[in-house]
């Protein structure tokens, strides 16, 4: 009897803890799937991040945001107008409400009936030699929140937060160790790089023109460790520039094109290890 109760408290304890990643080899340089393979699946949903996988993305990104009941659901937009059969914005939206909707007609019928995703069900199926670009629409209680959860589930090696201020404060709050990308963008010229390096983050995100400097920039970042994204281009043209010009990440909406095109290039897609 005594043993049984050592081996149930073992294992009551064991739940408890935190799952410890091991040490994952992670992408220093390829492409980004935006918001998974969006331009041929639904965006921010368990299919369009099983293809960005399949293909052998180096990174995804994903939009996390709360419900009205404080789910962690993934949407870009800030109503499900656009990406579902329904109507509203989703902090006005209960998660039962929002798992009853198709976010997946609105691409082709071929996805009809897809849900719109829990945070925590897209870590469930997520590889763990990969990047988990994950961009919090939300204040601190959003940051928080995710950073409890990314440590939970031993995500922390390979997620970070791409926040503007508020949801960096409440991340950094709950862990000063969580992996943060800077998306304030400022001028987006020298002082958002000079800003990056001053807080501390582990990435930067550059968008839009794209200027000889960037070159500067990139030294810069890459010699206090801060790796570089870059959104958002699906021209092969101007992914070699920027590859050149020292971006890690180009963000892609056709992420199958652009490992066509690593593939051509010497970027090697992932193996996915789970």
């Amino acid at each position: 009897m005594i043993q049984k109760l050592i081996v149930f408290t073992f294992l009551l304890v064991l739940s408890t803890v935190p799952i410890v990643a091991q040490d994952f080899e992670m992408p220093e340089k390829g492409f980004c799937a935006h918001r998974g393979a969006m331009a041929s699946h639904p965006e921010n949903t368990i299919p369009a991040f099983l293809e960005a996988i399949r293909v052998g993305a180096h990174m995804i990104e994903l939009d996390v945001q709360f419900s009205r009941d404080s789910a962690l659901v993934l949407m870009h937009d800030a109503t499900v107008d656009r990406t579902t059969n329904g109507s509203g914005a989703v902090a006005a939206l209960t998660l039962s409400e929002l798992k009853r909707l198709d976010a997946g007609s609105w691409k082709g019928d071929q996805f009809s009936g897809i849900q719109i995703p829990l945070l925590e069900e897209v870590l469930e199926l997520m590889p763990r030699n990969i990047w988990l670009n994950i961009h919090l629409r939300g204040g601190q209680s959003l940051g928080r929140r995710v950073v409890r959860l990314l440590e939970e589930t031993g995500r922390s090696h390979q997620a970070f937060l791409a926040v503007q201020e508020q949801s960096r404060l409440g991340a950094r709050k709950a862990s000063d160790s969580v992996l943060i990308c800077n998306m304030e963008r400022l001028s987006g010229g020298a002082d958002y790089v000079a800003a990056t390096v001053e807080m501390g983050a582990n990435f930067i995100q550059l968008r839009g023109e794209i200027f000889p400097e960037f070159k500067d920039y990139a030294r810069v970042l890459h010699e206090k460790g801060i790796k570089v994204n870059y959104f958002g281009t699906d021209d092969p043209v101007v992914f070699e520039a920027l590859f050149e010009l020292g971006v890690d990440f180009p963000l892609v909406n056709d992420i199958a094109a652009a490992m066509d095109w690593a593939g051509d290039n010497g970027l090697k897609p992932v193996k996915p290890i789970y």
